[in-house]
Parts: C-alpha cells; sequence; structure tokens
C-alpha cells in the first residue's frame, strides 16, 4: 500500500491524532471524504463534456 510499512502507517495515525485530537478528527474526515467527491464529481463532468465535443464534431 503505497510503500508504506505497517508501522509507518500507525506512526502516522499516532501523529494525526496528537495534532486533531479525538474530537475533531470525524469532521477532518468527513471534510476529506466530501472534498474527495467533489473532485470526483469534477472528473466525470469533465469527462462527459469531452464526449459531447467528440460527438458534435463527428455530425460535422
Amino acid at each position: 500500500m503505497f510503500g508504506l510499512g505497517h508501522w509507518e502507517i500507525i506512526l502516522i495515525l499516532v501523529i494525526v491524532l496528537i495534532l486533531f485530537g479525538a474530537g475533531k478528527l470525524p469532521k477532518v474526515a468527513g471534510d476529506i471524504a466530501k472534498g474527495i467527491k467533489s473532485f470526483k464529481a469534477g472528473l466525470k463532468e469533465e469527462d462527459l463534456e469531452k464526449k459531447r465535443v467528440s460527438k458534435k464534431q463527428e455530425k460535422k
């Protein structure tokens, strides 16, 4: 998984827990999830736009 071992992942999680605290972790995780969802929607919208443009060019 991205070249990270088990100990590196555990260390990263502990550092994140120390920085944000247990109370803020659900909010941070939710914000990250919303950002990823928005990014994927943007990519999908871009793909649809490319398909529309290519169909218009084929009709000409």
